[in-house]
């Protein structure tokens, strides 16, 4: 005769864990979770490749049988037409001396009132952040009449513009865009000087440093991802603007690469082969400062993301 035995567990022992999720039982959501990531990324991209694809074929080819025709013939003799027959060259030049100083100048002032508004405690600091903030939500087109008349009254040495004037000389079109790009930077570096350690500073304090110190050679080199991310957007939003160009440049020798593009257009007939071509020369720089900053850039969207 056998008796059963019931077993108990003992005081003081803790139940078995319970059972993690397998992979598979995840596997599903992020299946659905690549697929829309994928079918996001093929719709930004589905412009350019077919500006891509139609740059390597002849006009009349796309003309008779469509852009989404089979190709029977590509080549790259669109690319080197519309590099000669735009005069690329010259314009491209022309934005490096309106763009990278333009970029540098926005970030560094941006870093100043960064620093002063968040680390610093300044009297109506968060009035500040949101002034600069403000200026933001204000359509540039409204400025376009008051900063034309404006720039035509303030005088410039003739070693510094050939119109002696402010207006004409790429002197105007730093000024709007550090303007109008300062307001955006100040917001994104004071946000994220505030995740930052405060007793990084606070030794800092203690070891002497003063306000520049505290700003140069601290607080700044860890702001160096946020300022590549900033850096890499201003440096493409600048170099990809055509309206303050056009507005405020008369002279054609002057203009920036977006300009050249109008080289492209005939005027009773427009080969968009040729357009297309030209346009994939003037995204490639923006696309290189990308790769070339791609590590940082990353880092710099992705930083606060761990924290709770």
């Amino acid at each position: 005769m056998t008796a059963d035995i019931h077993t108990t567990p003992l005081s003081g022992t803790s139940a078995p864990p319970a059972e993690k999720p397998t992979g598979r039982s995840r596997r599903p959501g992020r299946f659905g979770v690549h697929i829309f990531l994928m079918a996001v990324t093929l719709g930004f991209l589905t412009p350019l490749l077919l500006a891509v694809y139609a740059s390597l074929r002849p006009y009349e080819e796309t003309a008779e049988h469509g852009y989404f025709s089979f190709p029977k013939s590509l080549s790259f003799d669109y690319y080197r037409q519309a590099y000669s027959d735009s005069g690329m060259g010259k314009y491209f030049t022309n934005t490096l001396l309106i763009a990278v100083p333009a970029v540098l100048v926005t970030l560094f002032l941006a870093a100043f009132v960064a620093f002063a508004v968040s680390r610093l405690r300044l009297r109506g600091g968060m009035v500040l952040l949101m002034l600069f903030t403000a200026g933001n939500l204000l359509p540039p087109q409204v400025l376009v009449t008051p900063l034309y008349v404006l720039f035509l009254k303030i005088p410039l040495p003739w070693w510094m513009s050939d119109s002696l004037t402010l207006y004409d000389s790429y002197w105007a079109i730093i000024i709007v865009n550090v303007g109008f790009q300062i307001g955006f930077c100040v917001f994104v570096l004071a946000n994220f000087m505030r995740t930052l350690p405060q007793e990084i500073l606070e030794a800092a304090i203690v070891d002497g440093a003063g306000v520049w110190t505290q700003f140069w050679r601290v607080t700044l080199p860890l702001c160096r991802p946020a300022l590549a991310a900033l850096g890499t957007l201003e440096f493409t939003w600048i170099y990809n603007d055509f309206l303050w160009a056009l507005i405020f440049i008369s002279n054609p020798d002057k203009l920036p690469i977006t300009s050249s593009l109008n080289n492209l257009r005939g005027q009773f007939f427009t080969d968009y082969n040729l357009l297309a071509a030209g346009s994939v020369l003037v995204a490639l720089p923006t696309v290189l400062v990308f790769l070339l900053l791609q590590r940082h850039f990353i880092a710099g969207l992705t930083l606060g993301s761990s924290k709770g």
